[in-house]
């Protein structure tokens, strides 16, 4: 058994509740910026559990549709309870896991799991994360945000001095500690994020300091809190999903019928949808002779998009999809259409949710990609991987695969980014990571072009790139 007493854990916080406000305000721009980086995580209106919700206001701060706080000091449920009337607070022991299942089991699946420094005052971190798979389906998240490791002289010496609120003996845990430990218990890690390096406003330095300098390479480990968001592998969903392939074309008058023929059955129920972009050849009259030559073997829908650029194309194509799996295969067919099914099994395996296709993993044929072009997508995505924190090798290929179920919920945060990609690319991953979906690369062999010509211009996209990084920065990082 561990030395550590349940007892003398909860008497701590019975006696520091009637306190707790007055440690907050003293260091209110800490508790502030770490509000404001969880509500960046957790979307508003969601099923939220706080696990170990003090006096609730961190919970009331997320907004939650339905919110259920639970701790194991009566004293700290009594100021939760006075302060947000709104929401339900329950009395539980978090190591008691059975009994603790047992409180909640017909609340459940909860969009969010929140574990705000509770993993610190467990004796067996491992088992309460076995037991939350009960309470989770496949979209819920665990939040997990807690203290570095590296802070700990420093937080021991602020409380000698009386500028930081005492706690018990906790477990100093590093992230890759909590990663391990997630992963034990049968969940995957699904982004990590360091923030505040210096906890103090400081009359606005502090928080230049954290928005422009704590978010950099090297310089976040230095950070005082992590934030780690999992989800459950216990529950990932395998099934055999009906498709929708959506082909944006704009001159593409020779690729139409080779798409047709050439994209393989890996469903059950499977459509083509083409997407015509106001060419200048007769692109679109060729997808009306082909729906009509394959109607006995293929369902085939043809729309024109009213507006400009591919992100126009594909939000008409989304509109005009009936199925549950939305595909994006390009038109010229530099990914070939026959690779499709692997991007379908990623989703219908539950290995991941959103999938996006990587160009510069395999050698390519010889000149389907211009040698600045291959450079310059190298260095972005590069860029991005670290500003999106997830592995990008190629964020302009243009195949992407996700269930409608994930592009409502990127079309319901689009309002946190607003109308800001001509691409329609940039839309979808910047989507699919503030979404904390499980974003997961799929190689392909890239082929040049057999029809037409790129419709790419390298300085002036090259341009709007940067445009792009500058954008991902303000609203990913530096907020």
């Amino acid at each position: 058994m561990s030395p550590r007493s349940d007892d003398a854990r909860k008497t701590h916080f019975e006696r520091i509740a009637k306190d707790r406000p007055r440690w907050k305000a003293r260091n209110a721009a800490y508790y502030a910026d770490d509000i404001a980086y969880m509500r960046f995580l957790v979307r508003e209106g969601a099923r939220i559990l706080d696990l170990g919700c003090g006096d609730g206001d961190l919970l009331a701060a997320l907004a939650p549709g339905e919110g259920i706080g639970v701790d194991f000091s009566p004293a700290m449920l009594a100021v939760a309870r006075a302060r947000h009337p709104d929401l339900t607070f329950l009395e539980a022991d978090l190591e008691d896991t059975a009994a603790l299942i047992d409180v909640l089991k017909d609340k459940g699946p909860f969009d969010y799991i929140i574990l705000s420094d509770t993993l610190g005052y467990l004796n067996d971190c491992q088992a309460l994360l076995e037991a939350l798979h009960d309470l989770m389906g496949p979209d819920s998240r665990i939040v997990c945000s807690y203290y570095s490791a590296l802070w700990e002289p420093v937080l021991a010496l602020g409380e000698r001095l009386g500028l930081k609120m005492p706690q018990p003996e906790v477990n100093y845990l590093g992230f890759q500690d909590i990663a391990n430990l997630l992963f034990l218990a049968d969940h995957d890690a699904i982004r990590n994020e360091f923030r505040q390096l210096i906890p103090y406003r400081l009359l606005g330095l502090g928080t230049l300091v954290n928005r422009f300098l704590g978010t950099l390479p090297v310089l976040r480990r230095l950070c005082l809190r992590h934030h780690m968001v999992a989800r459950s592998l216990r529950r990932r969903e395998r099934r055999n999903p009906s498709a929708s392939v959506l082909v944006p074309c704009r001159n593409e008058a020779g690729n139409i019928e080779a798409i047709v023929q050439r994209t393989p059955r890996f469903a059950e129920v499977m459509e083509i949808v083409f997407v015509e972009g106001n060419s200048s050849d007769n692109t679109y009259e060729e997808c009306l002779r082909v729906k009509e030559a394959y109607k006995d073997s293929w369902d085939i829908t043809v729309v024109k998009q009213p507006g400009k650029g591919k992100g126009d194309a594909m939000r008409t194509a989304y509109a005009a999809a009936k199925h549950e799996v939305l595909m994006i295969l390009d038109a010229d067919m530099t990914m070939p259409p026959e690779e499709l099914p692997k991007y379908y099994a990623v989703i219908a395996e539950g290995k991941g949710e959103f999938v996006n296709g990587t160009r510069l993993v395999y050698p390519m044929e010889q000149g389907a990609m211009r040698f600045l072009n291959y450079w310059a997508n190298r260095s972005f995505a590069l860029i991005f991987s670290f500003l999106l924190n997830q592995r990008f090798t190629d964020t302009l290929c243009g195949t992407k695969v996700f269930t409608r179920k994930a592009y409502d919920r990127i079309s319901e945060g689009r309002a946190y980014f607003g109308d800001f990609d001509p691409f329609g690319d940039f839309d979808l991953i910047f989507g699919a990571a503030k979404q904390n979906l499980k974003i997961v690369e799929v190689p392909i062999r890239y082929a040049d072009r057999t029809y037409g010509s790129t419709q790419i211009n390298r300085f002036r996209d090259g341009w709007l790139l940067l445009k792009m990084v500058v954008f991902a920065w303000r609203k990913l990082k530096a907020f």
